[in-house]
């Protein structure tokens, strides 16, 4: 059965590659996250449709800490929270159990969801070589490459 989990942290072009680059993930919808108040402000991030008997919670969880500045404040937050976005009580316990007591990351009741516009997804797919690309995606999914190489494509 497919499950979906929400997430947020930084670029929704970088968040978009790093997760449609991982066996398991079945579809990844690049957008704006937002959950109750005080988080009711759209933030960048994905929904993640995925198969969790080939990639489990934890493991994503894992990599969304690994991918994006999960662990110190910046100006930007409110536009790139770091965030988990649940879909039900057993999720959001399970997500809290997972994070590092060290991240900022928050988790949150999923509250809606907005696609972007249709040009700027798959972003990386149509734009590989592209200057921001080679500067912020690319060295992310070389450190999946290393780190989970038996769940990278």
């Amino acid at each position: 059965m497919i499950e979906k989990i929400g997430l947020g942290g930084g670029c929704h072009w970088c968040t978009e590659a790093v997760f449609q680059s991982l066996k398991g993930v079945k579809e990844v919808e690049q957008g704006w996250l937002w959950s109750t108040s005080p988080y009711d402000a759209p933030s960048e991030g994905v929904l993640i449709h995925y198969d969790p008997d080939i990639i489990s919670l934890r493991i994503l969880i894992q990599i969304h800490l690994l991918t994006h500045s999960s662990s110190s404040e910046h100006s930007m937050r409110e536009k790139y929270r770091s965030a988990v976005y649940a879909f039900n009580e057993k999720q959001r316990n399970e997500c809290t159990k997972y994070l590092s007591k060290r991240a900022i990351t928050l988790v949150l009741p999923f509250v809606g969801f907005k696609l972007n516009a249709k040009r700027y997804l798959n972003y990386y797919q149509k734009n590989k070589n592209a200057p921001f690309c080679d500067r912020f995606i690319k060295p992310k999914l070389d450190l999946l490459r290393e780190r989970y190489k038996d769940f990278f494509v």
